[in-house]
């Protein structure tokens, strides 16, 4: 299930925190229990992704874009991710989730997330994120004009852009 309330305390945790600019760094900690857990007694991989998933959702809160999402009625899709994982996370750790907004182009927004334990990355994930309305994918420029904010892409990192080719060229649908 969903951890709703888990999400629920992240909001209430960070709702007075001051706001940040859509490529500022959000970081959060998140302690892991045991329903965290798979059957090797480390955290799950998709308990991972979740909480991937609820830090970027403050961090939308914090950026205005929740916000934005809400008065137009628009939703925001996860449309590809890549994940690594390299250090084992167990029952009872604190793990810092970090996120930032790398780059966007006309269609997508690409965040770079990552947890951290005692200063060691334990996973990354690179999330190619789409807001929606009714007709499909809303332009990252009316997104970002609709939260006040002109300015423009970040030089897209080399293995983003390796990544966003590497995408291109994938099959779809599966064969």
């Amino acid at each position: 299930m969903y951890p709703f309330i888990r999400m629920a305390a992240d909001l209430w945790l960070y709702r007075k925190a001051p706001p940040l600019l859509p490529q500022e760094l959000h970081a959060t900690t998140h302690r892991i229990w045991p329903w965290d857990l798979d059957m090797f007694l480390e955290l799950n991989n998709g308990r991972t992704l979740t909480l991937y998933d609820i830090a970027r959702v403050v961090q939308a809160k914090r950026t205005g874009l929740w916000g934005v999402l809400k008065r137009q009625r628009w939703g925001m899709t996860v449309a590809g991710l890549s994940v690594r994982f390299r250090r084992r996370v167990r029952v009872f750790h604190q793990v810092e989730s970090r996120v930032r907004l790398a780059a966007w182009d006309h269609r997508f927004f690409y965040l770079d997330q990552s947890m951290w334990r005692k200063g060691e990355c334990t996973s990354q994930i690179l999330v190619r994120i789409a807001v929606t309305d009714a007709n499909g994918i809303v332009p990252t420029q009316k997104v970002l004009a609709a939260m006040g904010h002109d300015g423009p892409s970040p030089e897209v990192p080399d293995w983003i852009r390796a990544w966003i080719e590497a995408e291109g060229g994938r099959p779809w649908p599966p064969q």
